[in-house]
């Protein structure tokens, strides 16, 4: 496709919740994502009185509706989420599972022709009723079907279940990342077209980049486990992350309301904390930022042929203008030492907001709030001539791949997939249409990376996919055309 491109399709049909919807979050708009898809009995029964309940407590916990969960349980209910994996690795992956009660968790994986098990874990009332279990001395690149015991009862799950581990790192091959951020809740979080793709294309991983479950909840940790629990409802949900490993990072929805960061008068430092907490009962990531301190939700790890960095842009934030605005001196100073470590062919370094300008007069981008910043990171990348960054945000609605030139005549490229739920939002093109290949609206479309090592150069090949499974775009860039100062 030629630079400028702009594609538009219809709005989601009449009938189906709204972004609206989702973000007020009233329990009859919690509801009605709810009743999209038909669900059981046990599971519509509990989710209304839970919800119900959590409205009424804003500190609420799992334990302060014990005796809703003994109902859920005698009404044959045992798990509430998951299993979700995350943390994959060549040689295995963690399995997270959320129970109606404190339990004993196992992973059962299939070998040949045994099943090798892995914990039991237990899940308690300290941990949200959550339980991650770390399956790990399998081969890389390995399909392996597995199942979980509960209390040494097999629960149910999704039969096509799969731990497929990531390739070695230094081996040679192809693999494919999807990535995106926006769900808002509603959209494609609920109906299956769209997360089913992601899953039927054999994708490694899914890279979440914010507002994704959890919106507007502000300083109710109560609503923000209701939400979870709306999501771990959802049987698209279920049927994506019991199969495919998803890794997740905070915007503003997600961290307190639309905009917000750091802390104010209503959004206090035991909030934020409360918040982060949440967030790290409800995710299955390899790390949580400076996890001694408490601080942080950002990390590093490394998923076959990339380094992948999802950095966090709400937690820290101060005032525009005051040094390391965006990510906090710690942060930053963290970051540089990640990214001169960095060792694949490839780097994924995301983003929640935009690390362009041209979209809505920059609203919430690195160069509205921190110019000296991004400035500071892109020279180290030129300097220290760390090749292969890619680029990733979220935010603006929309699917758009951008062009930042550098004064040294490198470009990097951004890749900004604000599409997950297709909710409306700024105009497709920004204010430099000649930086910018793709411009899509109104269009639910998920990121997807290919990355080839097998060729002297690699490559990595990214395709804006549509729930149907159409490519809308492609653009292919060699790992030479992005090291800065050449080859």
């Amino acid at each position: 496709m030629s630079l400028g491109v702009m594609l538009a399709a219809p709005a989601a049909a009449a009938g189906k919740p709204g972004i609206g919807q989702g973000n007020r979050g009233s329990l009859e708009d919690d509801m009605a994502i709810f009743n999209q898809v038909p669900q059981p009995e046990a599971v519509r029964k509990f989710f209304t009185a839970a919800r119900q309940a959590f409205a009424r407590q804003p500190k609420g916990s799992l334990a302060d509706i014990s005796e809703l969960l003994a109902t859920a349980e005698q009404d044959g209910l045992r798990i509430l989420g998951g299993p979700m994996l995350g943390s994959l690795a060549p040689d295995g992956v963690t399995v997270w599972v959320r129970t109606v009660k404190p339990a004993q968790l196992a992973v059962l994986v299939r070998i040949g022709d045994e099943e090798r098990k892995f914990g039991p874990v237990a899940s308690t009332a300290a941990s949200d009723l959550t339980a991650v279990v770390e399956v790990n001395g399998l081969q890389p690149d390995t399909r392996y079907p597995y199942r979980v015991l509960m209390d040494g009862l097999a629960v149910a799950m999704p039969g096509d279940a799969v731990i497929h581990t990531a390739p070695a790192p230094q081996q040679a091959g192809r693999m494919k990342m999807a990535f995106g951020a926006d769900f808002h809740k509603t959209g494609s979080l609920w109906l299956p077209p769209l997360l089913d793709t992601v899953r039927k294309r054999d994708n490694s991983a899914m890279l979440l980049l914010g507002d994704i479950a959890s919106l507007d909840r502000k300083s109710s940790v109560g609503l923000q486990r209701a939400d979870y629990l709306l999501r771990d409802f959802s049987p698209a949900w279920r049927e994506l992350v019991a199969s495919v490993p998803v890794y997740a990072a905070w915007d503003d929805h997600d961290y307190c309301a639309n905009d917000a960061s750091g802390t104010s008068a209503r959004f206090t430092a035991a909030d934020r904390s409360a918040t982060r907490a949440s967030w790290m009962r409800n995710w299955n990531n390899p790390s949580y930022g400076f996890a001694d301190d408490g601080h942080g939700i950002f990390f590093r790890t490394r998923i076959g042929p990339c380094d992948v960095i999802m950095l966090d842009t709400r937690y820290f934030r101060q005032g525009r203008g005051q040094p390391d605005c965006f990510l906090g001196a710690e942060q930053m100073r963290w970051l540089e030492k990640e990214l001169t470590s960095c060792t694949g062919p490839f780097v994924i370094l995301t983003s929640g907001t935009m690390w362009s300008d041209y979209i809505s007069a920059g609203k919430d981008s690195w160069g509205v709030f921190d110019p000296a910043g991004r400035e500071r990171i892109f020279s180290l990348i030129e300097e220290k001539r760390i090749g292969g960054v890619l680029l990733l945000s979220g935010d603006r609605h929309g699917a758009r791949v951008l062009q930042i030139p550098r004064p040294s005549g490198f470009v990097f490229y951004e890749f900004e997939m604000g599409s997950l739920g297709g909710c409306p939002g700024p105009g497709a093109i920004g204010r430099q249409p000649e930086l910018q290949p793709l411009g899509l609206v109104n269009q639910q479309a998920f990121g997807e990376f290919t990355f080839d090592t097998t060729v002297a150069d690699p490559t990595v090949t990214m395709r804006a996919v549509d729930p149907d499974g159409k490519e809308l775009y492609q653009l292919t860039l060699k790992r030479s055309q992005m090291m800065p100062g050449g080859k």
